[in-house]
């Protein structure tokens, strides 16, 4: 089940009393956990590392009645280290970053057939929740989190922590900048998203520091705001040369500058909106949503601000120019890797002959 399925049970008051959190994504499995502590008023929750504690003993604990309290919140985190050592060795082949320490799980761990024999029989009152978090569920750590849904498969209801995509993270930065009354321009927004790499755990963090800014945040003000965003101000440099704005596209150029910011990052980001402003310009295509659909038909995933820039960047140059760019930019990249003054001369010169 998805976290949403899983937030609606607990206000249901329907929590299984066993359940599996499986998956990297931080930021929903924190609603959650914050959730099942907030439907239990006055029962402080417990929490074990499996890593350190046995699966038997873990167990053994939850099927203990209290004399003190009738309901009790048990959290096991690294669960997947209760693997047996066998399994977890094939589920972590060619895993560079496994910093178990070569420990197998504790002795006297126990296998799956005592959580089985649990989950058939679940002590009233408690609420077991594992977490399986070290591994994501796509790509390539998909076969060593299905190897850890083997293992916990006699607990039916497992939620699914999956990353956010890019348009998935705006839509929740927008709820989260509404309930923190944050007011950010719509470029501001989709840089903030690109910048943090739809990290909406990392996103809410900032939102929340950005509520004490007191007044709508822009693209000019993100960098000076969020350490992490400066690469906005990349974003800013493209659009000025997208737009010819010679003046406005040195402006930038020198924050960058004075920001130590790495130039040839920028020249990525600009050859990267030439190459699309020279296959909306061949197209033939008007305005930026023609030109957001075009891109989309072809699985080239676009925000309507991104489409707007694109449209522009076509509008102000013909094609030749912009071929003329793409070979400056092939030029100003070779320059940036010899023997030259410093990048910033180098950069200069590119966008005073583009600009021209």
């Amino acid at each position: 089940m998805t976290s949403a399925q899983y937030l609606a049970r607990i206000k249901r008051k329907e929590i299984p009393p066993v359940s599996l959190f499986l998956g990297q994504e931080g930021y929903n499995r924190r609603r959650c956990r914050e959730a099942l502590v907030a439907a239990f008023p006055g029962v402080e929750s417990e929490q074990y590392d499996a890593s350190e504690t046995s699966l038997a003993a873990i167990i053994d604990d939850a099927r203990a009645m209290s004399l003190f309290v009738s309901e009790r919140l048990i959290f096991v985190i690294g669960a997947e280290t209760a693997m047996p050592r066998s399994s977890r060795t094939a589920a972590a082949s060619n895993d560079d970053d496994d910093d178990e320490g070569g420990s197998g799980a504790p002795s006297g761990s126990g296998g799956p057939e005592v959580l089985e024999a649990y989950v058939k029989s679940p002590t009233p009152g408690v609420t077991l929740i594992f977490e399986a978090t070290r591994w994501d569920l796509e790509g390539e750590d998909k076969t060593k989190t299905e190897r850890a849904r083997k293992f916990f498969g006699s607990i039916p209801d497992v939620v699914e922590f999956r990353r956010f995509t890019a348009d998935e993270a705006r839509g929740e930065l927008d709820r989260i900048a509404r309930a923190s009354n944050v007011r950010l321009d719509p470029a501001a927004a989709e840089a903030l998203v690109e910048a943090l790499g739809a990290d909406v755990a990392r996103i809410a963090i900032e939102l929340e520091k950005l509520s004490l800014y007191g007044k709508p945040v822009t693209v000019e003000d993100l960098p000076l705001l969020v350490p992490d965003a400066r690469q906005s101000t990349i974003f800013a440099l493209v659009n000025a040369v997208g737009r010819r704005d010679r003046i406005g596209a040195l402006n930038t150029l020198d924050a960058l500058v004075r920001e130590g910011e790495y130039l040839p990052l920028a020249l990525t980001f600009l050859a990267t909106q030439f190459r699309m402003a020279l296959v909306a310009k061949e197209a033939n295509l008007r305005g930026a949503s023609q030109v957001q659909n075009h891109f989309q038909r072809v699985g080239v995933q676009m925000w309507g601000s991104r489409a707007e820039q694109v449209s522009q960047t076509a509008a102000k140059f013909s094609k030749d120019q912009l071929e003329r760019g793409l070979t400056l930019l092939f030029e100003t990249d070779r320059d940036l890797r010899s023997a030259r003054p410093d990048d910033r001369t180098v950069v200069e010169n590119f966008v005073v002959k583009l600009c021209a």
